[in-house]
């Protein structure tokens, strides 16, 4: 069984903690929050003050970090995870970032004699409870099979796009479509608003008609913490390619407000909770 170790262990990564254990995995916890890692200990992991400390306890990492920086601060750095790892050990990022991140991991894995399983998940929080999570998974067959025996115990599906790099094109396109269509529910919803219709039943019409996303249907989740991060990842694709996308670059520019409209006065889309 791999010893497995989660470096971010916050509102996501606490269930996959949890998750892990039950399996009966041997789980590592790291964070720079100590409350983070109060929680991870009281579940029953071990901790480590740095990645690098981690490393030296692991034969699998899971990156639950936010940003392209901090997966390679935690990896690549001084006091990252390759500087500890034993050759034949697996770095799995389940962060959201840029392909050519991971693409660039990957070769600075290989030169240790470690490999990168490109790993981002979807479906959020209620889902990580659950132990429920969706993971697009890239890399070598081996090391996809390697991951597949972890990330079963808290995903319920796993879906394998292809090489290193093509997790992240997945989880990137994934989440431009989720904010085009949550952008489009705030305009929708002003609008639907200005008649005096009752906004909850349009929803139920809405969601067994041609109008039905998972938007929709999860708009309480919706926060927009991250739409503004992933919407740059998906330019930056776009001019790697030479691509000219407008609304693309519309939804960018739109999400720097939603995160404020979401938080003080969306549209009302679903029925107070009583």
């Amino acid at each position: 069984m791999e010893t497995v170790g989660i470096i971010g262990v916050g509102r996501m990564g606490l269930p996959m903690v949890k998750h892990l254990l039950k399996r009966g995995f041997t789980v590592t916890a790291c964070d720079i929050d100590p409350a983070n890692l109060n929680k991870a200990r009281e579940l029953g992991a071990g901790v480590a003050d740095t990645a690098a400390e981690l490393g030296s306890r692991c034969s699998f990492v899971i990156l639950g970090v936010g940003y392209d920086e901090e997966v390679n601060a935690v990896t690549l750095g001084p006091e990252g995870v390759l500087q500890t790892l034993t050759p034949g050990s697996i770095v799995a990022v389940s962060s959201t970032v840029a392909p050519d991140t991971v693409k660039a991991l990957d070769e600075g894995a290989r030169a240790k004699g470690c490999d990168v399983l490109d790993a981002p998940i979807c479906r959020g929080r209620w889902f990580a409870d659950e132990g429920k999570l969706l993971a697009l998974f890239g890399g070598r067959a081996d090391v996809v099979e390697r991951g597949r025996a972890v990330y079963s115990a808290f995903c319920s599906d796993i879906a394998v796009l292809g090489e290193v790099g093509h997790g992240q094109v997945g989880k990137a396109l994934n989440n431009l479509l989720l904010w085009v269509n949550s952008i489009g529910l705030i305009e929708a919803g002003r609008i639907a608003e200005s008649t005096g219709i009752d906004l909850p039943n349009l929803r139920d019409a809405l969601m067994m008609s041609s109008g039905a996303s998972k938007a929709l249907d999860d708009w309480d989740q919706t926060t927009f913490t991250w739409a503004l991060k992933d919407m740059q990842i998906v330019l930056k694709m776009a001019d790697k390619a030479g691509l000219s996308l407008p609304v693309t670059g519309a939804v960018k520019e739109l999400v720097k407000d939603a995160r404020r409209v979401k938080a003080s006065n969306p549209p009302k889309w679903t029925k107070p909770s009583s």
